[in-house]
């Protein structure tokens, strides 16, 4: 069984990230083999909020060179968060606005 922490790993910051938290969308970068409703219980959990959608993507890993040594960073799995009306925020984002 997964933990919470397992689970949900980091925040993305980026700017089209930033721009969404105006409408309670919040972006994570998530474990690979975590599927929608793990996700959304393990948000939940983390910041006691009330998890209205969940949107996965999964991310292909960029091609890498140094010199001649060729190679690819890991693919990665991403989820965006939509609160329900009545939630409140995610204090982890509030300073970051």
């Amino acid at each position: 069984m997964k933990t919470a922490q397992d689970i949900i790993l980091k925040p993305v910051i980026t700017e089209k990230s930033m721009d969404d938290l105006q409408t309670g969308k919040y972006t994570f970068k998530v474990a690979k083999d975590a599927n929608k409703s793990e996700i959304k219980k393990a948000v939940e959990e983390l910041f006691d909020v009330k998890v209205a959608k969940v949107n996965t993507m999964n991310c292909n890993g960029r091609a890498k060179r140094v010199g001649r040594f060729a190679g690819k960073t890991p693919d990665w799995k991403k989820a965006i968060i939509t609160l329900t009306e009545g939630s409140k925020a995610i204090e982890f984002f509030e300073g970051m606005v």
